[in-house]
C-alpha cells in the first residue's frame, strides 16, 4: 500500500522509494490570546477581534527513511519530533511539503484510542484489533496471545472502567503490536507500565527489528536510541539539528540537553561542556558481575557501570561521575572521585579510559537512568563532558517499598505483662 499527503505538488516518487519519504514539511499552529471555554463567552463576544500568536512546530523537515530501517527521533519536549510524528501518521494535515508512506502503517502513539471503558476487556480487544486492520476472523485467532502478553486472562470479563491505569495500558499495547504493520511509528509508548511489563516491551520491539519492520522511534531514553537504532535524527525548535549514526546523535543530544538546562538555570558559559572537549565519554552502560551490558538487574544481585572516555588533550586529576536518577527524576544514588578522595592522576592527549562502579543493587522495583560526566579538577562545574545513557530495569519478587530496600530484619517483641 503507498499513501501520500501533500500540501503542494512534490517531486515524483522513485521506482524503488524509501518506506517514508519527507520533503520539506511544515506545520504550524496558531495559540489564540483569548480563550472562549463557552458558548456564552462566544456570543458576548462575538465581534471582538480575535489575535494569535503562531508555533511552528515542524518546519522545513526533509528525510528519507529506509525500508527495515530502525530510524530513532530525539529531542527535547517542544522540539518538534511528536507533531512530526503524528503528521507521518495522518493525525495532522501539514501546511506545506509532501510525506509519502509506502506500506501498512500503524501509529503506537495514543494507545487505547477507540477502547470503551463500558465493554469488557474481551469485545474492546476485538473491537480495536479490527479498528487497527485485522479482520474479525484474524482478531479472533490471536486473542489468545494478546490476552497471555498482556498478561490479563483472569480480567477478560472485566468492564475496562475497573481496570487499572497499568492494565489499560498493557492490553493497549498487546493489541497493537499484533497489526501486520510494515511501518510502526512509536512515541514514547514504551515508558509506561511496571518494570516487567517494559522489558516485555522491549523485547518486542527487537523481534519486530529482527523481522525487518520499518520503526521511527521518538524517546527521551538515549540508551534505547543507541541499542535498537539504526540511524537518528535530532531535533530543536521544529528543525532538524543532525541525522547521523544513534552514537553520534546521543551525544549531541545530551551535550545540546545539557548546555540549555544549565542555560535556564543561569549557569555561566564556562561551566557549560564545551563543542569540542578535551574529553568525550564515549559510552556509559551496565554491566553483570562479569562484564556483560546488561538492561535488567535482579535486586540484590552485584551491578557494575562502565564509563569510558576517550582524551583528546592532556588532562591532569579529572574528576569523573557518576549519577543514578529514577522515572521521577530523582536522584537515587551519586558518587564521584573527588568525594572518595581519588588523584585520577595525569592523561596524556589520545589516551582512552574507562571507569567501573561497583555495587550491590538493593534499588526498589523499576527503571533507572545512568548519567556519567567528566569534569576539569576543582569544584567539578567546569565540565568537559556529561552523557545520559542507558537505563536498567531493577527486577525484585515484591513490590519496593521506597527509593531502596536496604537490607533489613523486623523483630517484635512482647511484653510479657501485657
Amino acid at each position: 500500500m503507498s499513501t501520500e499527503r501533500s500540501a503542494e505538488p512534490g517531486p515524483s516518487v522513485p521506482s524503488a522509494p524509501p518506506a517514508i519519504s519527507v520533503r520539506n514539511v511544515s506545520k504550524s499552529f496558531r495559540l489564540p490570546h483569548e480563550q472562549y471555554h463557552t458558548l456564552k463567552e462566544r456570543a458576548l463576544h462575538a465581534f471582538r477581534s480575535r489575535t494569535f500568536d503562531v508555533l511552528r512546530a515542524v518546519q522545513d523537515v526533509s528525510l528519507d527513511i529506509a525500508p527495515g530501517e530502525f530510524f530513532g527521533v530525539v529531542g527535547r519536549n517542544g522540539s518538534g519530533k511528536s507533531t512530526l510524528l503524528k503528521c507521518l501518521a495522518g493525525i495532522y494535515d501539514i501546511d506545506a511539503g509532501e510525506i509519502a508512506i509506502n506500506g501498512r502503517l500503524s501509529p503506537f502513539i495514543e494507545l487505547g484510542v477507540g477502547f470503551n471503558m463500558d465493554l469488557t476487556a474481551r469485545d474492546n480487544v476485538i473491537i480495536n484489533a479490527i479498528m487497527l486492520g485485522l479482520s474479525r476472523k484474524q482478531a479472533q485467532e490471536r486473542f489468545d496471545d494478546i490476552l497471555a502478553f498482556a498478561e490479563l486472562e483472569e480480567f477478560v470479563d472485566l468492564k475496562l472502567k475497573n481496570y487499572s491505569s497499568g492494565m489499560y495500558v498493557r492490553l493497549a499495547f498487546a493489541t497493537a503490536v499484533q497489526v501486520d504493520a510494515d511501518i510502526l511509528l512509536i512515541d514514547e509508548v514504551l515508558a509506561v507500565g511496571d518494570a516487567n511489563f517494559q522489558q516485555k516491551c522491549y523485547d518486542e520491539l527487537t523481534r519486530l527489528q529482527k523481522a525487518g519492520k520499518t520503526m521511527v522511534f521518538v524517546t527521551h531514553d538515549m540508551g534505547a536510541v543507541e541499542r535498537f537504532c539504526d540511524r537518528a535524527m535530532l531535533m530543536e525548535r521544529g528543525k532538524i539539528v543532525d541525522i547521523g549514526l544513534p552514537s553520534s546523535i546521543a551525544r549531541q543530544y545530551n551535550q545540546h540537553n545539557f548546555r540549555r538546562t544549565r542555560q535556564e538555570y543561569g549557569a555561566s558559559p564556562t561551566e557549560l561542556p564545551p563543542e569540542n572537549p578535551a574529553v568525550q565519554i564515549g559510552n556509559a552502560v551496565f554491566e553483570s558481575d562479569d562484564g556483560e551490558p546488561v538492561v535488567t538487574a535482579d535486586q540484590g544481585a552485584p551491578l557494575m557501570v562502565r564509563v569510558d572516555a576517550h582524551f583528546t588533550e592532556d588532562v591532569v586529576n579529572p574528576i569523573f561521575a557518576i549519577v543514578l536518577t529514577n522515572e521521577a527524576g530523582q536522584v537515587v544514588f551519586s558518587t564521584n572521585t573527588d568525594s572518595q578522595r581519588m588523584t585520577t592522576g595525569h592523561f596524556p592527549a589520545g589516551t582512552d579510559a574507562s571507569v567501573r562502579l561497583r555495587f550491590q543493587n538493593f534499588l526498589s522495583p523499576g527503571r533507572y537512568r545512568l548519567t556519567a560526566s567528566v569534569a576539569r579538577e576543582g569544584l567539578g562545574a567546569d565540565l568537559f563532558d556529561a552523557h545520559t545513557s542507558n537505563s536498567i530495569i531493577v527486577l525484585a519478587d515484591r513490590p519496593g517499598g521506597g527509593i531502596a530496600d536496604l537490607p533489613h530484619t523486623l523483630e517484635i517483641e512482647r511484653d510479657p505483662g501485657s
